[in-house]
């Protein structure tokens, strides 16, 4: 047998609610039933001090006319309504007096149209009393009519009984009844439970029902169901990542393999031309997309870790653009054949911003490498001052990204088909660095059309970064 759980901390949802429904029902009655009593006890002591008042004012007014010895005995009979009635002289003995009336009087003498209530004492005996002075032919005297208590108290007696036993019985159900219809809300939960529960990576397509009626269960399913997919978006980006990856690695890697291979069944086949040509390029590629990926790897951890410090953009720009007119001609492979040597344009202002410089130089050398692989003839870099920060443009008379792709080719491993050549469209991660780069300066990477005829990258930079480190 289960040990029962008192602490209530070990307590479900379902016992918790039910336990709340059921305390704050109980003191609510409670303080229903205490608020009837009062009022019930309230309204039978009204009722009795006014028979008592109505019976005194109607045997007085008798007694105006007719002294108490030409009355009939009926004059002083308890009715229905009161119990005793007294007929008292000035020196406060009874004159008269109904059936079981005690031999004493109930309130002392009064004077003629003077009235008095009194309510149950020690000298009332268990009454309520309504005494009224009256001045009777041949004496003054005073009527004293009395209602006794105890019916006033049985009716509380009874109606407290009734309510001390319907109460915990009223309670007692509703509980139960919470605890049922709780249990009836909550299936549709621990449905949704079970469901997400048998999700696993190869079945992150899976989505829950959303319940018809909209309230918090159904929205409770929708989130779900959102982060269903995306966890299936992560998992997916996930795979094309490590799919990709491999592809890239598996070239170069391949090419060194087959020239170690071939040096070792042929020691004198490895020369300085092969070296040159082959095997130090597809290092240098291999050791280039590990740094790559071991960046983004890093971005996605953990953000990136930045060195802020004043960084002088226009001598970042123009240093770049110099080591490309010195590269394109001879390492530089592009997407179309030049007639001519690569022209590489500078328009720079003077601009000084708060960031890494390592890691802005990253930036503007791997768009400048992007627009020196896909420019005809020209490519354009600048860099100037705008509101709040300042921008570093890169543009080529390329064949441009259409517009559909401008977004797309901002993610990891994306290429256009026209750049999918091994030789020529680089790993797909250079723009993606970017992205990432600039993401965590706080700053934007947009893509328009140049005036050039090919692609106009625009980075928007704050002249101070946001932070030292991006968190994902």
């Amino acid at each position: 047998m289960a040990a029962v759980k008192l602490d209530p901390r070990d307590w479900g949802v379902r016992v918790r609610l039910s336990l709340a429904a059921v305390g704050v029902l109980a003191v609510t009655l409670a303080v229903v039933a205490a608020g009837l009593l009062w009022v019930l006890a309230s309204s039978l002591e009204h009722s009795a001090d006014s028979s008592a008042v109505a019976r005194a004012a109607q045997i007085a007014a008798q007694l105006r006319t007719d002294p108490p010895s030409g009355q009939d005995s009926p004059l002083v009979a308890a009715t229905g309504e009161t119990s005793v009635v007294q007929i008292v002289t000035s020196s406060g003995a009874v004159l008269l007096a109904s059936v079981d009336a005690p031999s004493t009087a109930l309130s002392d003498p009064l004077t003629d149209g003077a009235t008095a209530q009194l309510g149950p004492s020690d000298s009332t005996a268990g009454f309520r009393v309504a005494a009224q002075g009256v001045a009777s032919p041949g004496a003054d005297l005073t009527v004293v009519v009395g209602v006794d208590v105890a019916g006033i108290t049985e009716t509380l007696s009874t109606v407290g009984t009734l309510l001390a036993v319907g109460l915990p019985v009223v309670v007692v159900v509703a509980g139960v009844l919470t605890y049922v219809l709780v249990g009836r809300s909550l299936r549709s939960v621990e449905r949704m439970r079970s469901r997400v529960a048998a999700v696993t990576s190869a079945e992150l397509g899976l989505r829950l029902a959303v319940p018809r009626p909209r309230d918090e269960i159904a929205r409770l399913a929708q989130t779900l169901n959102a982060m269903l997919s995306r966890l299936q978006t992560g998992h997916e980006a996930q795979r094309r990542f490590v799919a990709d990856a491999s592809h890239e690695l598996r070239s170069p890697l391949a090419t060194v393999t087959a020239a170690l291979e071939l040096a070792q069944a042929r020691p004198g086949a490895v020369d300085r031309a092969l070296v040159q040509t082959h095997l130090l390029p597809e290092a240098l590629r291999m050791q280039r997309l590990v740094d790559d990926l071991l960046l983004l790897a890093k971005a996605d951890e953990q953000g990136l870790p930045l060195r802020v410090a004043d960084v002088d953009l226009d001598d970042l720009v123009e240093e770049r653009a110099a080591q490309l007119r010195a590269e394109a001609a001879a390492t530089v492979a592009t997407t179309a054949p030049r007639t001519t040597a690569l022209t590489v344009v500078t328009v720079v202002h003077a601009v000084r911003v708060r960031g890494d410089d390592a890691q802005l130089a990253r930036v503007i050398r791997n768009l400048g490498e992007n627009a020196a692989r896909h420019a005809t003839r020209t490519v354009r870099l600048s860099c100037r001052s705008s509101a709040g920060g300042a921008e570093i443009v890169v543009e080529d008379d390329g064949p441009g990204i259409p517009a559909e792709q401008r977004v797309r080719v901002l993610e990891r491993f994306v290429r256009l088909d026209e750049g999918r050549a091994r030789a020529v469209g680089g790993s797909g991660l250079g723009l993606a660095i970017v992205t990432e780069i600039v993401a965590a300066h706080g700053g934007a990477v947009t893509i328009t059309d140049s005036e050039l005829g090919g692609a106009r990258v625009v980075v928007t930079l704050l002249r101070q970064a946001q932070s030292a480190a991006r968190s994902r």
